[in-house]
């Protein structure tokens, strides 16, 4: 029994079973023509199928004239099974470097990870590192963790030949959507009145331009704070430095700006790291500001002795008011002696220290305020994430900004045009550094209804438990809007249509939702479900005395979809709604079955309906009947739900300046309704999208994994659902 076909989606290639079929000399037709959210598949020649990357590669294991390839024994096997478990779990996300951590103490005093010989769980723990790109390069050239890089130096130089054929080849299309390879977006854009704008599918006649940019010159930096998690506004900014360093074949750096030790953390710079390969942004390196902590102390100094910076300890609402009335501080002309006595007080983090902080002279009556002396240096004793305590004093991000773009080699910063009147500050410190200028672009900040974006307020609601964390669904993060059932295509889509527009955007989540549907309709499979609350038998006296099953197509426009089993019964689950709309004697159809016609309607003293005795009507045209009803057997093998649908967070469309959310939160954002589900529904995974017939689109959260614990989807809008 021969494998005929290997099919996989182009845009998530399942590389530890491509390499391990390499490895084998098993080379079967491919066909990557497989949807987005589609498990790869092995078709054999006797029309048999099987499915999901871990059971490929079991069986490639098996099967593979590879001595101890899945193991030499039982015990053998079963380690690399659960090898197999745990590389999908601890090689994502925040816990990446845990599991680098972890695997490197286990390889402490082994060659491979079982037995002696090379196995399948190597294969994929290799093709796992090797898929997440820059992320495990930059770790291994670190040599943070010496015995998992000796280990993955070793694979590569033995097996070379083959598995870096399968890593070149897919590598650069493990993103998490098609659309995420942005030349295909770029070829969607014109320029009309100066903006980026989606022009249906045509290639751009004039593309945007960069200013004074040069084609393989460009070098843009995305530079998020590592203080929560992004959210859909920054990866508007992500998006557009992808698309301008495709554009002029630049490249781009991400670069963590932690000079606020107070507000972050570790765990933010991993879910960024995550947020950013979510959105298929490639970069050429990760940097950090504190890097530069040596080089800014020093130009700090600098800047005192020759007059442009003093230290100055007015408290701060004194400091903030004297800016704002042009007012110069008691300390402005304070001699060079007296500066750099207090600046080494700041640098120790004394108590007179403490109190102080550097600002520039620049000049206090420019009617720009951002001008009047603004703060370069503040201390804090607080320890950051990366170095420890080793520093009290931390540079602004102002101060700091200007400074490392011009020394990464940065030839465009692009900035939310929220910061315009910083741009004369950001060109004066250049200017007063002496180092190169680095050119500003902006665009406008995405806003959208109903949202807030502050991370200080989404800070906020998760500390105080009104939501579940950073990835709830009801937040505007990008794993929160994945979560509720977002493609990431939809997101560059959506993204794209506005384009580097510097006009203020307060853009509807309709629109969003409408060009997610687009995406997810044609493809995903549909299911039934009753909701579980006053459901009603229908009893067809003239029904199946025995059940009896049938194979049909879980999408009847697309057969890649799959096929799933419905089970007819004399007796059939209706949903309370549906019953209470049925006349005595109306013939009604029952989807996927045919019209009925209920004889009998039963009630209780409350005049609801309870029961409904009907007969089938087969041979009914379903053209005649208002009423297309679904429904479920009568079976044991239902399986629970539970539907969870999410409101925003706030109830107003769009906060005023200085107004506090606060007084406009949303007391109920949150709904779970209980139902039962056809049997198919065991085999969905997270993150599985499917259609509930006549309840619209949901996204798989929590699968099945025993009778007694419900399966849990959450509500994708649709574009058309006013939860205001």
């Amino acid at each position: 029994m021969d494998i005929k076909t290997f099919a996989f989606a182009a845009a998530t290639p399942p590389l530890s079973v491509i390499a391990a079929a390499k490895l084998a000399g098993i080379s079967p037709s491919v066909d990557t023509s497989l949807p987005p959210d589609s498990s790869p598949i092995f078709l054999f020649s006797n029309g048999l199928k099987l499915h999901g990357a871990s059971v490929l590669l079991r069986y490639v294991g098996r099967v593979a004239n590879i001595p101890n390839f899945y193991g030499q024994d039982a015990f053998e096997a079963t380690q690399i099974d659960e090898w197999l478990e745990y590389v999908p779990v601890f090689l994502s996300g925040p816990t990446f470097e845990n599991g680098c951590k972890y695997m490197d103490q286990f390889l402490e005093k082994r060659t491979l990870f079982v037995g002696h010989s090379l196995s399948i769980a190597d294969v994929a723990i290799w093709s796992s590192l090797a898929g997440t790109g820059k992320r495990w390069e930059s770790l291994r050239k670190s040599k943070k963790y010496p015995n998992l890089a000796r280990w993955f130096n070793s694979i590569t130089e033995e097996y070379g030949s083959a598995i870096n054929e399968v890593t070149t080849k897919y590598t650069g299309k493990k993103s998490a959507d098609p659309s995420v390879a942005m030349p295909a977006v770029a070829d969607q854009v014109k320029t009309v009145n100066g903006d980026l704008s989606a022009k249906g599918g045509s290639k751009s006649s004039a593309d945007i331009d960069l200013p004074d940019a040069e084609v393989g010159k460009v070098c843009l930096r995305f530079a998020p704070e590592p203080s929560g998690y992004l959210h859909i506004g920054h990866s508007k900014a992500a998006l557009l430095n992808k698309y301008f360093a495709e554009r002029y074949q630049g490249k781009v750096i991400l670069r963590f700006d932690d000079t606020n030790p107070a507000k972050e953390s570790n765990e933010f710079v991993d879910n960024v790291l995550k947020d950013v390969d979510t959105l298929g942004i490639n970069y050429e390196r990760v940097t950090y500001t504190s890097d530069y902590f040596p080089e800014l102390l020093k130009t700090a100094e600098n800047l005192i002795r020759q007059g442009k910076a003093y230290v100055d300890d007015t408290p701060r609402e004194q400091m903030q008011k004297e800016r704002m009335d042009g007012i110069e501080s008691k300390n402005r002309d304070n001699t060079m002696e007296d500066n750099l006595k207090l600046w080494k007080e700041m640098i120790a983090g004394s108590e007179r220290g403490l109190q102080c902080c550097v600002r520039g002279k620049l000049d206090m009556q420019d009617p720009n305020k951002s001008l009047r002396d603004p703060v370069y240096y503040r201390c804090n004793p607080m320890p950051h994430h990366r170095i420890g305590s080793k520093y009290k004093v931390y540079p602004t991000y102002d101060f700091a900004c200007p400074y490392v773009d011009a020394i990464e080699g940065i030839t465009h910063a692009l900035r939310s045009s929220e910061y315009h009147d910083r741009n004369a500050q950001y060109y004066r410190i250049q200017e007063d550094l002496g180092v190169r200028k680095v050119i500003i672009y902006e665009f406008s900040r995405l806003n959208m209804v109903y949202t807030v974006l502050s991370k200080r307020k989404l800070l906020w609601f998760v500390q105080n438990g009104r939501v579940d964390g950073w990835d709830d669904p009801r937040f505007p993060t990008v794993q929160g809007i994945v979560r509720r059932g977002l493609k990431i295509e939809a997101l560059v889509q959506f993204i794209v249509e506005q384009g580097a527009s510097k006009n203020l955007n307060l853009m509807e989540w309709d629109k969003l939702w409408t060009i997610n549907k687009k995406i997810i309709d044609p493809v995903c499979p549909r299911h039934t479900a009753v909701i579980a609350d006053r459901r009603v038998l229908l009893t067809l006296t003239d029904g199946p005395e025995k059940p009896f099953v049938r194979i049909i197509p879980k999408h009847k426009k697309y057969a890649a979809a799959g096929d799933k089993a419905t089970t007819f019964t004399k007796k059939i689950w209706l949903d309370h709604v549906d019953a209470a709309s049925i006349s005595a004697g109306e013939e009604v159809t029952l989807m996927d079955w045919g019209n009925a016609i209920v004889k009998e309607i039963q009630k209780d003293q409350d005049g609801n309906v309870t029961g409904l005795i009907g007969v089938l009507h087969l041979e009914g045209s379903v053209k005649t009947t208002k009423l297309k009803l679904t429904w479920l057997p009568f079976i044991d093998e239902l399986v629970n739900l539970t539907l969870v649908d999410f409101d925003y967070l706030i109830t107003k469309k769009k906060l005023e300046e200085g107004e506090d959310f606060m007084d406009v939160i949303n007391p109920c954002t949150k709904k779970e309704t209980l139902a039962y589900g056809d049997s198919n529904m065991r085999n969905l995974q997270r993150g599985d999208i499917l259609q509930l017939e006549r309840k619209g689109y949901f996204r798989c959260d929590a699968p099945f994994i025993r009778a007694s614990k419900p399966i849990v989807l959450f509500a994708i809008p649709d574009g058309r659902q006013q939860t205001k």
